[in-house]
C-alpha cells in the first residue's frame, strides 16, 4: 500500500498511535482527581479551621438548654483564632489572632485549663467583673440577676439519660435534683424545677436549680484580665468556675486564649437509640423538633 506524503505512521494506522495518544490523557485525568480532592481536602480544613466544628454534649451540665445526644455546631471566628482552633491543638499561630470577648450569656465552647479537653458553658462574668453566688442567686457587679420560676423541664428518660446514670453509678435515671415519674405518653420521665434568668441588657435563659448546694454561696471575685466565670445552667449538677480547676472537674477562672468557639445551633440530636445494624432507628432515635434550633 502507497502512503501519501507527509503522513506519518500513526496516521497511517490509527489502531496503533492510540494508545500513545490516550496515556497523556489518562495521566491528566488522574493528576486532576488528586488535585480535587487535595483541594476539597483543604476546603474542609478551612471550613473545620475558620468557620465551624463540630461538638456533641456528653453530660447533663447544661440542661435544660442543652441534652445529653445532642450535636452542634460552634462558630469560630467570633473569639478571634488561636492553636485551639486547629485539629490537635497544632500551635501554627502565635498567641490569639482577630482576638474578640465573648458577651455575657453566651454559650461558649473552651479547653480545659489543666487537662485540656473540651468543655462547654455559659460565660457569665468578663474581666473586671465582680461575680458572686448568694442563697443560689447569681450576683453580678453587687446587683441581683433576676431569677423568675417557670414551668418544670420534664425530660423523657432515654437510652442517653440510663447510659448517663450507669456511668455515674446512679441507681435513677434522672440528674441529681430530678424527680422520676410516669409519662402522660406512657414509659417515665424526669421532672425538673426551672428558672429563668435574665442578665443586664435584657438577655434570658432558662437554669435548673434545686435547693441549698455549697456552690450556692460563693465569692464575691473579681474576674482576673483575660479571664472568664462561666456556670452550667444545671447549677447544682455542673463543674464550672465556682469549683477549682481540677482535671475533669472544676474549671476555675477560664483563661480566654482557651476559648475554641461560641456554641451556634443544633444541627442534630438523638435520644441514644439507634444502632448501626438497625438504619431505620437512625430516624425514629432522632430529636427533630431539636434539631435547628439555635442557641
Amino acid at each position: 500500500m502507497r502512503r501519501s506524503p507527509g503522513v506519518s505512521d500513526a496516521s497511517a494506522n490509527p489502531a496503533e498511535g492510540s494508545p500513545a495518544q490516550a496515556a497523556p490523557r489518562a495521566g491528566e485525568s488522574w493528576g486532576d482527581f488528586a488535585w480535587f480532592v487535595a483541594k476539597l481536602a483543604l476546603a474542609a480544613l478551612a471550613f473545620r479551621v475558620f468557620l465551624f466544628s463540630p461538638f456533641s454534649i456528653p453530660s447533663e451540665s447544661m440542661l435544660p438548654r442543652l441534652m445529653i445526644g445532642d450535636y452542634l455546631v460552634a462558630a469560630k471566628w467570633p473569639y478571634g483564632y488561636s492553636r485551639h482552633s486547629f485539629p490537635f491543638g497544632a500551635p501554627l499561630v502565635p498567641g490569639r489572632v482577630l482576638a474578640d470577648q465573648p458577651e455575657r450569656g453566651d454559650v461558649v465552647i473552651f479547653k480545659h485549663p489543666v487537662d485540656g479537653s473540651d468543655y462547654i458553658k455559659r460565660a457569665m462574668g468578663l474581666p473586671g467583673d465582680t461575680v458572686e453566688m448568694r442563697g443560689g442567686v447569681f450576683v453580678l457587679n453587687g446587683a441581683a440577676v433576676p431569677k423568675q420560676r417557670i414551668a418544670d423541664f420534664v425530660q423523657p428518660v432515654d437510652p442517653n439519660l440510663i447510659a448517663a446514670a450507669r456511668a455515674a453509678r446512679r441507681t435513677a435515671p434522672c440528674a441529681w435534683g430530678g424527680i422520676e415519674e410516669a409519662s402522660p405518653a406512657g414509659g417515665r420521665q424526669c421532672r425538673y424545677a426551672r428558672y429563668r434568668e435574665t442578665l443586664p441588657g435584657g438577655r434570658s435563659y432558662d437554669v435548673l436549680d434545686f435547693g441549698p448546694m455549697p456552690q450556692d454561696n460563693w465569692g464575691p471575685k473579681v474576674v482576673p484580665d483575660g479571664m472568664l466565670f462561666v456556670m452550667g445552667d444545671n447549677r447544682d449538677n455542673s463543674q464550672d468556675s465556682r469549683f477549682p480547676a481540677e482535671p475533669r472537674r472544676g474549671v476555675g477562672w477560664v483563661p480566654q486564649a482557651n476559648l475554641v468557639g461560641r456554641a451556634s445551633g443544633l444541627m442534630w440530636s438523638t435520644d441514644g437509640g439507634a444502632e448501626w445494624a438497625k438504619p431505620w432507628t437512625w430516624f425514629t432515635a432522632a430529636r427533630w423538633q431539636r434539631i435547628g434550633d439555635g442557641l
